[in-house]
Formats: structure tokens, C-alpha cells, sequence
């Protein structure tokens, strides 16, 4: 395809991109604001912008057309053709343009929103902030044409104060205009490259690809809700909780930053679920005391699973003369972490991971947040037994993080670091935005219960030297930013050439036995799969996770005897890697998640038809066979472990 050039390329645009990427070294003084979720409060609104927006791709060569006309001071419609477009979703599988669906470059979108009258009444006092929850993956945005923010970097949120762009404007349109790129570099997160086919026997003028090493279609756009909120001009800007307990007390460690005042109160209340307060405090931080804590357990851990207490934070602050007051409500599950040589533990209880990887993936909406998806999807987990999963290959969307906080479903939660192959992608440029990008996603996920453990990659190629100093430094610089979570990355490397394994608190290893390694013989895996535990486990004595294995099947392909992509070849591979994994969580092995879910999207290729097969249910989340092998698996695993009464059954219904 004729795609665009890269996001460095367009003028103006690469000293900006340099800005973004300054040392973020541990203990560095520059702090990242706040990035609490928009929530309505007595002193908050939220206004929702999803649904159709106008948009047009930039199909200039250059695909710098945009720019050069400043298509942002002006309606996008008088730019030039433009479509209706929904957010949230990706763009690329909405039309029956083949172009667009490989598009590479600059998009385009646009919304006119009327903000409420009474949020400029008194403009001096209200601050009016637009955030996105995600776009993929370089985001350029104005308001009536000023520019307003710029973000590098998909799955992670943004936002910008736009209150004196607005104010003075009451009852009038405000245009908010988004130039999006989705050109990934060696130095980006995941990492790419762009690739010129220069023989004009082969291939038109101009004409390159954009090259990637993972195993996803690199879906595209406004991924997340849009909203716009308000808050008085002095807020809560962040709130950091860490829970400790011992038999019958606990204790909620808090710090509340304010901002646009120096002279402020702040109250805390801390609420059960039925609306009792049970802790109060004040003052910007402290801790609160919990007698007989409710605890927050995982998903069949415990009858009550997910339990959240509410913390209430109240500010008062003077501000010329005025006060305002401004009320942050922040769920908060009372949960401890603690890892040793064998064993992973929560509130004290050894924790087995029987769980899934996952991708934010489906028809049509590619990406984009779907609430009836999310919903079916929590349900086939809780069906399945499931108690976990992995956010492959990058963080998730909130919403989907707030379910799990509130069903006990635990979080490996992973940056986009996945296709980190190249040595030029282990260079201080890259490292600088990987610790930028771990300081985004701990700022946005530190204060759930459900996230355990930060993964900062997958796959790395960490067998090459500069992948131990790379490691070492963003391991060292998450554990700053967060010391209550174990750190890890998953591998694929071998474990006597690994560099970045020494740093990690959990060994979480990828393997696929009788697939891509000596394809068709399962009878290979038990010999394999065994050495391959004891091995990693003899060089490190760190509990492991088995955190990718899995087959192809076609769903209605049968074979017997069992044949690679047949239903039955998945069901036995299954089987074989369940065998040894009983034998080794008597041992270190702390869990196993199955790779994957559900079948997605990948690039077209010769091995791949219509994506990935590897789910145990279809993309449509219909169940194969090898779903109620695991089934079965999970449910008896999860009534082995569990101190409730064996009243658990597979059978149970939600």
C-alpha cells in the first residue's frame, strides 16, 4: 500500500516529539499531574463526546496535507470530503475502503459540542478539561483552533484545560479537532518500522509498509470515551492509597496532592459498602484505621469477592477571596502483595494464577470500547473460572480495570513494550519513553486492588546485551514509582542467555511446545515443558508463571488423531501442558494462563487466516472445545484452593 510518511517527518513536529522524551530517571524532580478518572460529584460534571465524529485520512504523498493547510483552524468538512466516523473505535475495518482498513499516517477527526451555560458562569472559578481515555497513537489536539495538548503514545489517557479557550463563549459551538498518526518507530512503544519499496518494477511511487514484531492488527483511532469535566479552579489533583492489614486491623496509607491554592483544608471519609463511615482523617496525607476490614479477594478466593470501600476526599481552599470546594470519590480495596521464592501471596494466602491473556479486539469495532463485549467478555471469565488475566500487550481500558477491582478479578497489568526486538530499540531513546510511558500507566492504575504485579514487556529480545542495563533501569524505575507491586516482564528468551531476568520478582515465561517448537508432536511437552521449569527455576529460585502457552484450532476442524488446527490438537496440547503444570504448582509454579482468550486480528499472512485461532472461543466469543477442558481445570482448581465450602461447581450460573 502507498502509506504515509512518519510522524517525525512533518514540520515542526520532531522537536516536539524530542520535548515529550526528556529524562524521566528516578527521583528526577518534574512530577506527572494527576490523572483520576472523570467521576460526577456535587462539585464535578462530565460531559460525554462519544458517537459520530467527522474524520478524513490525509491521503496527500507526504501525508502532511493537513498541516500545511491547517485544516484544525477551520471546519473539517470545508477542508475537503470527510465521513462519519464512531468513538469510541478504531477506523480501520468501519468502511469498505481497503485503504484505509492498512491506512498508515495521519488521520483526521472532529466534533462540534455545545458546552452547558452554566459550566462559563463562573468562569474565573471552573476549570472546563477534555480528556481522552486513549487514541492511537501520536495525538495532536485543538480547540477553535488552538492547540491544546499532544500525546505520545496509544492505551493510556490524556487531557488538556481548555477553560480559557471556552470562556467568554457561552452558547456557542466549541470544535474540537484531533490529528491522530498510528506510525510506530524503533523507538516507540510498541516499536515499528517503516519500510520504502523502492523498485519501480514492483511496487507504485512512494510506496512502503509499516513493519512490526508482534502478532495484533495495529488497529487504529479514538479508542476511548471522550468527555469533557469540570472541576473548581482548585482541585484534587491526585490521590495515592496503599493498604496494609494484619488479623483485625488495616490500614489505609493516603496522600491527597491540591492544586491552584496553597491555603486549603482536606477532609477524608472512608465508607463501607452499605454507607458506613468506618475511618475518617484529614490533611493532605495519613492513614486511616479499619477495625475488622472487609479484605478485597479475588474471584472464588472468597464468598465476597472485590469488596470496595469508598473514600470520600473533601478540599476547601481560598482563592481570591471565594471558597470553593471541590469532592473526589476513589474505590479502594484493602489487599496485600507479597512474593517469595515459591509462592505468591494475597492478604497472607498463597494466590494461584488460573487465568487468560486477553486483546481489546472484535469485529468491526477493532479497539474501540464496547460495553456489551466488555460485559460478555467478564461473563465467559466467570463462567470459565477464570481469576486472572494478563493485559496483553497493553494497558487496558479503564473501564474494563474497574470491573475487575470490583468482581476480584486479578491484573498482570502490561505496558505496550511487546516487539522489542531490534538492538536500536534498547538505545537511551527508547529507554526515556519507556520510563515516561511506565510513569503514565502506574499514575493512571496504582490505587486498584485487582492489578498485582506491573509487566514491563513482552517478548523482548533480552538475550542481547543491552537489554540488561535497559531492564535493570526500567524495573529499578517502576519499583521507585511503585514499591507495594512485584515487577516482571514476560519471556520467550533462554533461560541461561536471559539479561533482564535477573530484575524481575516473578518469572514469567512464554513457551509453545509441539507448535512453533517441534510442530505436531505433542508427546515432546512433558520432557520439554519440565526442563523448562526446572531450569529457570534452579538459575533464579523466583516462583514462575507460565504466561503464554497454546494452539491454533479452527472452530468445527476436526481430527483424530488429533492433527495441528484440528479442536482435538488444542484439547491435547492442553492437556499435556496441564499435566506437568500439576505436578510443578506443588512446587514454584504460581500459574498459568492460557494464550489466548479469544481469536483476534493479526497482518495477513501465510500462517494466518483471518488472525489468530489460538482463542478458546471464536472472536464472535462462541466456546471450542478447549474451553471446557479449561473449564473444568479452573473450577477444580479453584475448589482444591478455596477455603470456602465445596459448594463452588462449574455449574454455576451469572
Amino acid at each position: 500500500m502507498a502509506a504515509a510518511a512518519p510522524c517525525g517527518s512533518v514540520p515542526g513536529l520532531c522537536p516536539l516529539l524530542l520535548l515529550l522524551l526528556l529524562p524521566l530517571l528516578p527521583g528526577r524532580a518534574a512530577a506527572l499531574p494527576g490523572m483520576l478518572p472523570p467521576r460526577d460529584t456535587p462539585s464535578r460534571e462530565r460531559k460525554e463526546l462519544g458517537g459520530l465524529w467527522s474524520f478524513r485520512a490525509d491521503l496527500s504523498p507526504g501525508r502532511d496535507a493537513g498541516f500545511a493547510q491547517r485544516w484544525y483552524r477551520q471546519p473539517l468538512r470545508q477542508t475537503g470530503p470527510v465521513i462519519d466516523m464512531p468513538v469510541p473505535a478504531s477506523f480501520n475495518d468501519i468502511t469498505q475502503d481497503p485503504s484505509l482498513e492498512n491506512y498508515i499516517g495521519w488521520v483526521w477527526y472532529e466534533k462540534e459540542v455545545l458546552i452547558p451555560p452554566r459550566w462559563l458562569q463562573d468562569s474565573p472559578n471552573t476549570r472546563v478539561v477534555l480528556r481522552f481515555g486513549s487514541a492511537h497513537y501520536y495525538s495532536i489536539v485543538w480547540v477553535n483552533g488552538v492547540q491544546v495538548v499532544e500525546h505520545e503514545g496509544g492505551h493510556l489517557p490524556f487531557e488538556a484545560d481548555i477553560s480559557s479557550v471556552v470562556q467568554g463563549s457561552p452558547g456557542t459551538l466549541c470544535r474540537i479537532t484531533v490529528a491522530l498518526n498510528n506510525t510506530l518507530t524503533p523507538h516507540t512503544l510498541p516499536p515499528g518500522s517503516i519500510q520504502y519499496m523502492t523498485d519501480k518494477a514492483r511496487y507504485p511511487r512512494n510506496y512502503f509498509v509499516q513493519n512490526t514484531r508482534f502478532d495484533f492488527f495495529n488497529y487504529a483511532g479514538i479508542h476511548r470515551p471522550v468527555v469533557l469535566y469540570t472541576t473548581p479552579s482548585a482541585y484534587i489533583d491526585d490521590i495515592t492509597v496503599t493498604t496494609t492489614s494484619s488479623e483485625h486491623i488495616a490500614m489505609v496509607q493516603y496522600k491527597v496532592s491540591v492544586v491552584g491554592s496553597t491555603v486549603y483544608s482536606l477532609s477524608l471519609s472512608l465508607r463501607d459498602q452499605e454507607g458506613k463511615v468506618v475511618a475518617t482523617g484529614d490533611g493532605p496525607e495519613g492513614e486511616l484505621k479499619v477495625l475488622n476490614p472487609n479484605l478485597w479477594w479475588p474471584y472464588l478466593m472468597h464468598e465476597n469477592p472485590g469488596y470496595l470501600y469508598s473514600l470520600e476526599v473533601k478540599m476547601q481552599a481560598q482563592v481570591d477571596g471565594a471558597l470553593l470546594e471541590d469532592v473526589y470519590t476513589l474505590p479502594v480495596g484493602i489487599r496485600t502483595v507479597h512474593v517469595t521464592s515459591t509462592q505468591f501471596l494475597i492478604n497472607g494466602r498463597p494466590f494461584y494464577f488460573h487465568g487468560v491473556n486477553k486483546h481489546e479486539d472484535a469485529d468491526i469495532r477493532g479497539k474501540g470500547l464496547d460495553w456489551a463485549l466488555i460485559m460478555k467478555d467478564f461473563n465467559l471469565l466467570r463462567w470459565l473460572g477464570a481469576n486472572s488475566f494478563r493485559t496483553s500487550h497493553y494497558p487496558y481500558a479503564e473501564e474494563i480495570m474497574d470491573l475487575c477491582d470490583a468482581y476480584g478479578i486479578v491484573v498482570i497489568d502490561e505496558c505496550p513494550g511487546v516487539g522489542i526486538k531490534l538492538p536500536e530499540s534498547f538505545g537511551n531513546k527508547s529507554l526515556q519513553h519507556h520510563l515516561a510511558v511506565m510513569e503514565e500507566l502506574i499514575r493512571r492504575d496504582k490505587n486498584r486492588p485487582s492489578v498485582v504485579m506491573w509487566s514491563v514487556a513482552n517478548e523482548p529480545a533480552s538475550e542481547l546485551p543491552p537489554a540488561g542495563f535497559y531492564f535493570k533501569t526500567v524495573i529499578a524505575h517502576t519499583k521507585a514509582l511503585d514499591p507495594s507491586r512485584p515487577v516482571t516482564f514476560v519471556t520467550d528468551a533462554n533461560y541461561a542467555l536471559d539479561h533482564g531476568a535477573p530484575y524481575v520478582d516473578v518469572i514469567c515465561v512464554n513457551s509453545y511446545f509441539s507448535w512453533y517448537h517441534d510442530p505436531g508432536h505433542l508427546e515432546v511437552i512433558p520432557l520439554q515443558l519440565t526442563a523448562q521449569f526446572e531450569n529457570w527455576y534452579k538459575t533464579y529460585q523466583k516462583p514462575i508463571i507460565q504466561s503464554e502457552y497454546g494452539a491454533d484450532s479452527v472452530p468445527g476442524l476436526h481430527s483424530d488423531p488429533p492433527l495441528m488446527f484440528s479442536e482435538e490438537y488444542q484439547k491435547a496440547m492442553l492437556k499435556e501442558y496441564h499435566s506437568v503444570f500439576d505436578k510443578k504448582r506443588k512446587e514454584y509454579v504460581i500459574g498459568e494462563l492460557i494464550w489466548n482468550f479469544a481469536d483476534f486480528m493479526t497482518n495477513q499472512g501465510t500462517t494466518r487466516v483471518l488472525g489468530n485461532k489460538k482463542g478458546i472461543f471464536t472472536r464472535q466469543r462462541q466456546p471450542k472445545a478447549a474451553a471446557f477442558v479449561l473449564r473444568e481445570r479452573y473450577w477444580k482448581i479453584a475448589n482444591e484452593s478455596s477455603c470456602l465450602p465445596p459448594v463452588i461447581t462449574s455449574h454455576s450460573l451469572f
